[in-house]
């Protein structure tokens, strides 16, 4: 089969091209699928440059995430058959033809719900409606959040809407702000304007900002904080422009503010099969009911990972960027 590989960590437009490889067999417990479509992930760029928190051995494959049909069963694997679809969001390796995952990590994809979609299903919808839920934020309470308009700002603001959450979300572009207003998605302040601070006051009024997201790092997060109320929790996402914290120790002092990690595979790892469920349903229900959004930007061949990769850098992107072997 063809599959992405990298001989060696650098820049993803470089390094990675597309090899023939075995054909991967299914084990006990696992499942054979042929993809039909794969997100690129930011999580997956970082892995493939090796500045990322799982580095696998070279030479590797890349990509995390697919929706596929089953292709053949392993032994002992029951409630999926050959010909369903399913989406995997953790299978390493998923810039391929072919995966290999195992049976319980599979999610049934409903029969209403586009490959586009499904494709995306888990890793960012999960993530988003993870990290939601590890704010620990009640009905009524506000949060800010930077990358208001990456895919998972844009859903975290879509759960928060449906839970009763207010989300105050910051830009880097002013043309930010109208892209948001586009789909819905309202309370959005852009940073590269001098008056932000005042904006962001009119939007919260009086109401303490209990908790915060930074995914982009450097002074990025130094806004965030700087707009948390006493005893208010930063909890941090990513690091999309810089891998360094640039907080002012003031507000760390003075507001006893709390500063707190998010790893996806960790947070999930330690989470019970009823929450994880729970909050899956959730999501299908939104994603079912046009409430929760997944649009795609452009889907690529595997050949083209070069101008794909490039592409999942680009300012102003709208919608996830897909491979299609």
């Amino acid at each position: 089969m063809r599959a992405l590989v990298q001989p060696q960590f650098g820049d993803p437009s470089e390094v990675l091209s597309v090899t023939e490889v075995p054909d991967p067999q299914p084990g006990p417990g696992q499942v054979l699928v042929r993809v039909l479509l794969s997100p690129i992930h930011n999580h997956d760029l970082w892995t493939v440059r090796g500045s990322y928190g799982f580095k696998p051995e070279m030479p590797a494959r890349a990509g995390t995430e697919a929706v596929g049909v089953v292709e053949a069963l392993g032994e002992g694997v029951e409630g999926l058959a050959v010909g369903q679809r399913v989406a995997s969001g953790g299978t390493f390796g998923a810039w391929a033809e072919l995966i290999v995952a195992p049976a319980a990590a599979l999610v049934p994809v409903p029969d209403g719900m586009s490959d586009e979609a499904a494709s995306q299903l888990v890793s960012m919808p999960f993530s988003a409606i993870a990290l939601l839920d590890f704010l620990e934020v009640s009905e009524g309470d506000w949060i800010v959040q930077n990358a208001a308009n990456g895919a998972v700002g844009r859903l975290v603001a879509q759960l928060a809407k449906a839970r009763g959450v207010h989300v105050l979300g910051l830009v880097r572009r002013s043309a930010g702000v109208a892209e948001l207003r586009e789909e819905g998605i309202d309370r959005i302040v852009a940073t590269d304007d001098d008056g932000w601070r005042d904006q962001a006051k009119a939007i919260v009024g009086d109401a303490p900002v209990v908790a915060g997201v930074d995914s982009v790092g450097g002074s990025a997060a130094g806004d965030v904080v700087s707009l948390l109320a006493e005893d208010g929790v930063l909890v941090v996402f990513g690091a999309m422009a810089s891998p360094t914290l640039e907080i002012s120790s003031g507000d760390v002092i003075f507001k006893q503010a709390v500063i707190k990690g998010f790893w996806g595979s960790k947070v999930f790892g330690a989470m019970s099969g009823e929450k994880r469920a729970a909050l899956m349903g959730e999501l299908v229900s939104g994603i079912a009911s046009g409430a929760l959004t997944l649009p795609v930007e452009k889907v690529y061949s595997l050949d083209e990972i070069a101008e794909a990769a490039r592409a999942n850098g680009e300012p102003g992107r709208r919608g996830k960027v897909l491979l299609r072997p």
